[in-house]
């Protein structure tokens, strides 16, 4: 087993994963900051239904996702259960998801709860070609080893420990508005 290679996997896997947490939550660049106040909307009545899936839905032109932490989902699932109507599945990338009016509802982490038990589910449509949101990086990188991602070797002590220096460049765009819409204040249940 190659040691470096290994280590540098587990980093680069942990510097994603903190990439996803700031394109969802940061105030200059994250989704949740940056969506436009006419694309917000809040829940009926508490919990997510089907409703106000529906209202986010017809917000927007050719919806490609939703984002919503998997209690959020749970929540959805309960409502719909509740109501005697029940989501449909659909496949992306070989898996079987839960989706809305064949829109995928995939689970996302990252997605803060607050204290009061609510959360916020996110819908988007992706890609310059639709107006979507899209994701930034920076290429072009000395030492790239993926794009926008750069591993540089810093040298080896007199322990022997091999140092590298390991940069990630990110960001996300909504190119237009209505590329982006949130339900707000979504409660989860207890």
């Amino acid at each position: 087993m190659n040691q470096t290679h290994q280590q540098l996997r587990l980093t680069i896997e942990a510097l994603r994963e903190r990439q996803e947490h700031e394109l969802i939550n940061n105030t200059d660049f994250g989704l949740l900051q940056n969506a436009d106040l006419k694309q917000r909307i809040h829940t009926r009545t508490g919990p997510p239904t089907p409703d106000d899936l529906d209202e986010l839905l017809c917000r927007r032109r050719r919806s490609h996702l939703f984002l919503a932490h998997p209690l959020t989902i749970a929540a959805f699932g309960r409502e719909c259960s509740r109501r005697g109507v029940y989501p449909q599945t659909t496949e992306v990338d070989g898996r079987t998801v839960a989706s809305w009016r064949g829109v995928p509802l995939l689970p996302c982490d990252k997605i803060p709860i607050s204290e009061s038990r609510t959360s916020s589910i996110l819908v988007m449509r992706t890609g310059q070609e639709d107006e979507g949101v899209i994701g930034l990086w920076y290429t072009g990188l000395p030492e790239e080893y993926e794009p926008g991602l750069s591993v540089r070797f810093m040298g080896v002590n007199e322990q022997a420990v091999v140092s590298y220096l390991v940069s990630t460049y990110y960001s996300a765009a909504v190119l237009v508005p209505d590329a982006l819409g949130i339900l707000e204040n979504v409660e989860i249940g207890h």
